[in-house]
């Protein structure tokens, strides 16, 4: 691995994605992309006795068949990174319980997902694991009950409020060839404009996926042109014109390459406010739909930028401002085996 420009890591020794999984709940089912995803839950419980346990169940599912999908099992597995939105990472720290792989809980908010995607290929790529699994999760319930209010308050949300994804994504790293190479990674900085609405989440995002793009253009001597898509995370219907503008006041036009998962997951008459957010919205876009897209040509080279509010609820009792994060990921059509 080689350090690129200011915060970038090129891969010199190629690293592969060996597999992915995806499980999502029926809101997620109902929406566009539902042919991309390999589980599909009826209800919110997923079959559980309550929320936490069916955000459990997510990510136990979304391993599962990642693993199957390679023809694996844990002890297969050197090395396992995992990150939700839940106090103390219990969703991770559970799954991880049941599987017995040497664990690394992680996290960065809803930008999760490529922090574990970026670690887990550097690790990789160093020697320091043959096979690593990364995998994150979110649900709507949870988050909900943890952030904001119990689901059975019913409280009212302005329109700029966000939907979290209730789903999980799962992927394996390895140097073994496949049609899916992890190129580089851009580490992001902490981004704070001031905003203090928890339900604004994408006007407090935004400054991080342009931060994030910029820097990661700036260190690569690349354009935005250079990518079939650039997706952000989780910016909704609010972040995404900000970052637009942002982009093009320092002269760059992302808008004909630009995608938000969180605008893709939902159709737009379904009842997320702004769109969707949460660890698995860039998790199940990239990991369904997106890596398939890779896997048949019809991209070849993408770069994932997931997005994080570093919130709690104590820092906004205590009139905190909400910093965010964005780390991205570039993701390449491969010549390895199919």
């Amino acid at each position: 691995m080689a350090k690129t420009g200011t915060q970038s890591w090129t891969f010199t020794s190629p690293v592969y994605l060996q597999s992915t999984g995806t499980a999502v709940g029926p809101m997620e089912g109902e929406g566009p992309l539902k042919d991309t995803y390999d589980i599909i839950h009826e209800e919110l419980h997923c079959g559980e006795s309550n929320w936490e346990l069916a955000e459990r169940k997510l990510m136990t599912d979304a391993v599962r068949v990642c693993l199957q999908k390679a023809g694996m099992d844990q002890s297969n597995i050197d090395l396992f990174l995992a990150g939700d939105l839940l106090n103390q990472n219990v969703t991770g720290n559970y799954v991880a319980r049941q599987l017995g792989i040497p664990v690394l809980g992680m996290f960065g908010a809803c930008s999760t997902s490529m922090e574990t995607l970026a670690t887990g290929a550097a690790l990789v790529e160093a020697g320091y694991a043959k096979q690593a699994l990364v995998a994150v999760s979110s649900h709507n319930c949870t988050a909900e009950r943890q952030f904001r209010y119990p689901t059975e308050y019913g409280g009212q949300k302005p329109n700029t409020a966000t939907f979290t994804v209730t789903g999980s994504g799962a992927a394996i790293l390895s140097k073994n060839p496949s049609p899916i190479q992890v190129e580089a990674a851009t580490i992001g900085k902490v981004m704070d404009y001031s905003i203090k609405d928890p339900f604004d989440m994408g006007s407090a995002m935004a400054p991080a996926a342009w931060d994030t793009i910029k820097t990661h253009l700036e260190d690569m001597g690349r354009v935005p042109g250079d990518y079939d898509v650039i997706a952000t995370g989780d910016l909704s219907a609010v972040g995404t014109p900000i970052l637009k503008d942002m982009m093009k006041q320092d002269g760059y036009d992302i808008g004909d390459v630009h995608r938000d998962c969180g605008l893709l997951v939902y159709h737009s008459d379904q009842p997320v406010f702004a769109g969707g957010s949460g660890c698995a919205c860039s998790a199940v876009v990239t990991y369904g739909k997106i890596v398939q897209d890779l896997i048949s040509g019809k991209y070849k080279r993408v770069l994932i930028v997931a997005t994080g509010a570093l919130m709690s609820p104590m820092m906004l009792q205590q009139k905190e401002s909400i910093p965010g994060i964005a780390h991205a990921v570039v993701l390449t059509r491969g010549e390895g085996e199919s």
